[in-house]
């Protein structure tokens, strides 16, 4: 910071001068004060106005004003997130709220395919497929088989090395972001044979990820289970909803109340 320089004491400005100052600063102040009442007047534009229309939504369109913290105006939501979010909020509001069917009859193997299927025909299981998409710095044997590579996993943040044969390889498991036993009891029982193991090789409803979280997590809902990392949790819960409403199943009401929970912060 630069210092001021002091006047010397006899150049400093007389009382009568100091007070001319003063009113011509009043007047001044006045007058900035007035014309800016009066562009607030005749364009109606005030500061949250401003700060929403920075969010990309046209005034034209009914899309959903986003507004960041006022707190903190460095914590913006992208147009994408945002988006993602609403078409959530809207799909959970649609979907039907009923108590979980009893698990009787629920089997992995018998009710949702031999793990893992090819049910998209590529010549690659669904294992091979998820772990090709989701690892970093992937090696292959052939065009299918993966045999290395790196993981971060969704569910906590951490870095995890897969190397096939070994120990680590069960570091890095494959979850159902809508587990099984979970769809078996909101309305799966109804889906014929090929929409259940549609569903328990949809890519939308898979993530590679730790194999602690996965242990974790179990048949959990979102009311029972969310990644540890709390900057996934809409991306979680917004698969959830996505699955559940192409395969028609429901939620149960603390299933709902959570989910709707984690979308109100996205």
């Amino acid at each position: 910071m630069t210092s001021r320089r002091r006047r010397p004491r006899s150049s400093r400005p007389t009382s009568s001068r100091r007070t001319a100052r003063t009113s011509l600063a009043s007047l001044g102040l006045i007058a900035v004060v007035a014309l800016a009442g009066w562009l607030l007047h005749t364009t109606g534009v005030t500061d949250g106005d401003a700060d929403a229309a920075t969010d990309g939504a046209p005034s034209s369109t009914a899309a959903p004003t986003i507004t960041a913290d006022a707190t903190d105006p460095t914590d913006r939501t992208s147009p994408t997130d945002a988006t993602a979010a609403a078409t959530a909020r809207s799909r959970l509001a649609a979907l039907p709220v009923k108590g979980k069917a009893p698990a009787t009859g629920y089997d992995r193997e018998a009710r949702f395919g031999t793990a893992w299927l090819d049910v998209d025909h590529n010549g690659c299981d669904t294992r091979n497929d998820v772990l090709a998409r989701d690892l970093t710095d992937v090696e292959r044997q052939g065009p299918c088989k993966v045999l290395r590579g790196t993981l971060v996993s969704p569910y906590t943040g951490d870095r995890v090395d897969f190397v096939r044969g070994n120990t680590t390889s069960t570091l890095v498991q494959i979850d159902h972001v809508v587990a099984l036993e979970n769809a078996w009891r909101t309305g799966a029982q109804q889906l014929s044979q090929e929409q259940r193991e549609a569903l328990a090789n949809d890519p939308a409803n898979l993530f590679a990820v730790d194999g602690h979280s996965n242990a974790q997590k179990r048949s959990g809902d979102a009311a029972t289970w969310l990644p540890a990392d709390t900057a996934f949790r809409c991306t979680y819960v917004e698969h959830q909803i996505a699955v559940k409403t192409t395969y028609r199943l429901w939620v149960a009401p603390a299933e709902h109340d959570a989910m709707e929970r984690v979308l109100s912060r996205c």
